[in-house]
């Protein structure tokens, strides 16, 4: 597995703390999802778990309905690189959110993407589509941060342990790509819009999930 795809598949649950295990608030909905064979209307996550797992100057964050492993939930997986940046210069700035080029390759080894964006993001609905594909790669779009966890496991400033964020980004299947490109048809594009706020909580990591 390339390190692009590792890293999206290394989101963990988090497990023991003072504050409830994925406490938090949010919201995850579409207009119109479109999933092959599986949806086709109006989509609301209606998420109550909140979790964020730091390595080095990345975080794994994750948006999911219900505390199940992810093989059985509906979800969101946001995968953040260069904390440190965005934490000191880049707070309420939009940021690209997009496919790793590897994981473009990956998944349709003749498109041509281009540079890796600074926030990945996956919709994984495992259990309202458990029998088809049922992972959507945002592919364009932006997400604002106006507070980011500061990363540190051992942080004990409350305020530091704070993620707030809203996206609004395209999503879709890079098998439908056309050839030789990375342009989807808009017939099998989604746009999903979010939010989420809820502070970091230390404890054992539990199952990743891809």
């Amino acid at each position: 597995m390339k390190a692009a795809t590792a890293a999206l598949a290394g989101l963990l649950m988090m497990n023991a703390g003072c504050t409830a295990i994925g406490e938090g608030e949010g919201w995850v909905r579409s207009d119109q999802l479109m999933v092959n064979e599986c949806w086709s209307g109006p989509f609301d996550l209606e998420p109550n778990f909140f979790g964020t797992v730091p390595y080095r100057d990345t975080q794994q964050i994750r948006i999911q309905r219900g505390r199940d492993l992810h093989e059985v939930s509906d979800g969101v997986a946001i995968q953040v690189h260069g904390v440190t940046g965005i934490r000191e210069q880049q707070l309420g700035v939009p940021l690209d959110v997009g496919l790793a080029p590897e994981l473009w390759q990956d998944i349709n080894p003749t498109s041509t993407p281009g540079e890796e964006p600074q926030v990945n993001l996956a919709l994984y609905l495992q259990f309202s589509c458990h029998s088809q594909n049922s992972v959507l790669y945002a592919t364009g779009g932006t997400i604002v941060f106006t507070e980011l966890f500061s990363g540190d496991p051992n942080e004990t400033s409350g305020a530091d342990k704070l993620t707030e964020a809203t996206f609004d980004v395209d999503v879709g299947d890079p098998r439908d790509a056309e050839p030789g490109s990375t342009d989807i048809p808009a017939d099998k594009v989604s746009r999903l819009t979010g939010f989420m706020r809820f502070h970091f909580v230390r404890g054992q990591p539990s199952q990743p999930f891809p």
